[in-house]
């Protein structure tokens, strides 16, 4: 592409940056409903006259996987568990082929009329905190090695925070079974201790069974597909902020903006690479 057909199409696209937007992630809920649903039906089909709720064991396998889980982390990472449940269906929905857009509008921005111009749309950069912190690292003048560390160890901070939040739930997948099997080594306990009455083995066991039933659900079902779902979007927000640091160090070198275009989608899958220079 010409420098005058990169000119017209910089001037016809005015630089707005699009907020991350908190979104309800459909695919999670409606996995969970349909796997309660399927578990439902199932029962249902039986049609026995079998009782699925038993308030101990659920207790068992709802209250020992919070206990237990709790001796693996610090009090402040239990005190967010509510977070991270809830960043497993609410999180900030950025797509790559946007922000790779506006990251080379800024780029073409700060080639045509220097870094400076860059606070021109400080008000739109602060719709993004990382985006903004970002472009001021820039704008101060530092030279492209620091903006490289500062911003790697922003991303390194990020991955790890994620990789913790991941952890308690995948550490609560693992224990929810094993909770599971301990009610159920109790029910039969309590069952061989009544042997002398047979009509009672036939619900005991049913009942010490039901903690294996729970545990099995709790972390095959919901903890350990949540703890999935964190991993990827931590993915997804992690290849976010490693394109706006290429794009921050390619600015600060002065670049040609048709390299920084290369060198993004180098990053990304053939389905997500954009072309921006015709």
């Amino acid at each position: 592409m010409t420098d005058n057909n990169a000119n017209a199409h910089f001037q016809d696209t005015d630089i707005q940056i699009t907020s991350s937007k908190v979104s309800l992630d459909l695919t999670t809920v409606l996995g969970l409903v349909l796997t309660f649903v399927l578990i439902s039906i199932a029962i249902w089909i039986g049609k026995s006259d079998a009782n699925f709720f038993n308030l101990p064991s659920f207790l068992i396998v709802i209250l020992g996987t919070i206990t237990v889980t709790s001796i693996s982390f610090s009090w402040a990472e239990l005190l967010n568990a509510g977070k991270v449940i809830g960043n497993s269906l609410f999180y900030k929905r950025q797509t790559t082929t946007v922000m790779v857009t506006q990251l080379l509008n800024i780029a073409v921005l700060a080639k045509k009329r220097g870094l400076l111009a860059l606070a021109s749309i400080e008000s739109e950069l602060r719709k993004d905190p990382h985006l903004y912190k970002a472009a001021q690292i820039v704008t101060d003048g530092y030279v492209v090695a620091d903006i490289e560390r500062v911003l790697s160890q922003d991303l390194d901070a990020l991955v790890e925070r994620h990789r913790r939040s991941a952890n308690i739930l995948r550490r609560a997948s693992e224990i929810a079974p094993a909770m599971g099997l301990i009610g159920t080594l109790i029910g039969l306990v309590q069952m061989l201790a009544n042997l002398q009455d047979p009509e009672t083995i036939g619900p005991a066991m049913a009942v010490a069974l039901l903690t294996t039933f729970y545990g099995a659900i709790m972390g095959t079902a919901v903890l350990a597909p949540m703890a999935a779902k964190l991993e990827r979007n931590s993915n997804e927000e992690a290849m976010i902020r490693s394109l706006v640091m290429i794009t921050m160090s390619s600015i600060a070198r002065q670049d040609n903006p048709r390299r920084l275009e290369m060198l993004l989608n180098s990053e990304l899958p053939p389905s997500e690479q954009v072309t921006y220079f015709d």
